[in-house]
């Protein structure tokens, strides 16, 4: 991955993952004890969100603060000459003159890819549309093996598998590694395009499909909920009737293992009440807070300079 962009899932492979988790690691545990570092200082990082983000943005922002990295950034279409009618391509062309990496998250799916290609300087995307987002499918692969590190889960995907690029990213790893029991929860008009389901048949994937959230609370280790994505509906009559579809609360989860976990890529609705956010079971904000060690992970990687980070631990 050095020097290298990061738009998909599919472009990493075991010894990939492994690297990423394993680096993280050891980067929560010297943020922890030992503080920031400055590994990064000579570099600038330009943030380009063209849809809404708190997470994501602020999570790659904080990663390369904390690798001692400046940062420059905008939001939405109007806060570059996009909002005047400049190209995506011009706009990604004139800020990699700036800055040594590009992270970016645009509404249109296959965008990261268009301007990955356009630029000389490393690219990552943080999500195109209903498309991927593929350093979030690590920051949940990461937070599963850290909260279940034993293999043989029965793990359920919840709500909106059609449209939410996050679980259909971190499915991927999942596919990958297939050491998992996965059950797939969805009103049928959000269920999974059906080529996923060949694919896992054909690898031998273990997987349930069920639009019964009793089902998978009752069964399962591992609770990956999301929302309902009312902004890639076309028709608002469906949203309305598929929103609060399914819920998270006290009752709900009365039958759930003492030892599962709840978790969740944010930002929610409904669809977990906030009761359950003092539910030792709820790691949806450790979730968040994983994503700048796992981002951290990925700009040490990129840069080539996760080996002088290890050097310091000796």
């Amino acid at each position: 991955m050095i020097g290298k962009d990061i738009t998909t899932v599919r472009q990493f492979d075991k010894s990939d993952i492994d690297r990423v988790i394993s680096l993280s690691k050891k980067l929560e545990k010297y943020l922890q004890t030992k503080g920031e570092l400055d590994l990064l200082k000579d570099k600038i990082l330009a943030s380009l969100f063209f849809e809404p983000s708190t997470r994501t943005r602020f999570s790659f922002e904080a990663a390369m603060e904390r690798l001692g990295g400046k940062i420059i950034s905008a939001t939405g279409m109007s806060g570059v000459s996009m909002g005047k009618g400049e190209s995506l391509g011009d706009t990604v062309r004139t800020v990699e003159r700036f800055c040594d990496i590009i992270v970016m998250r645009h509404p249109d799916v296959g965008s990261s890819d268009m301007a990955a290609k356009l630029v000389k300087i490393p690219f990552i995307g943080a999500g195109d549309g209903s498309g991927e987002h593929p350093t979030q499918a690590l920051v949940d692969f990461y937070t599963i093996k850290k909260a279940k590190p034993a293999p043989n889960l029965k793990i359920a995907l919840i709500g909106d598998l059609k449209y939410g690029r996050t679980v259909r990213s971190l499915l991927e790893l999942l596919i990958e590694y297939n050491e998992d029991e996965l059950y797939f929860v969805a009103p049928d008009e959000l269920q999974l395009p059906e080529e996923y389901y060949q694919e896992m048949t054909k690898k031998g994937v273990k997987f349930v499909k069920t639009n019964s959230l009793e089902k998978a609370v009752h069964e399962c280790d591992v609770l990956y909920m999301t929302r309902i994505q009312k902004e890639r509906f076309e028709d608002k009559n469906q949203y309305d009737q598929l929103k609060g579809y399914y819920v998270l609360n006290n009752q709900t989860i009365r039958d759930l293992k003492p030892d599962a976990v709840i978790m969740h890529p944010l930002p929610r609705i409904d669809e977990i009440a906030t009761e359950i956010d003092s539910d030792p079971r709820a790691i949806y904000f450790d979730q968040v807070e994983n994503a700048v060690y796992v981002r951290m992970a990925f700009l040490l990687i990129v840069f080539d300079r996760d080996g002088e980070f290890l050097s310091l631990e000796e």
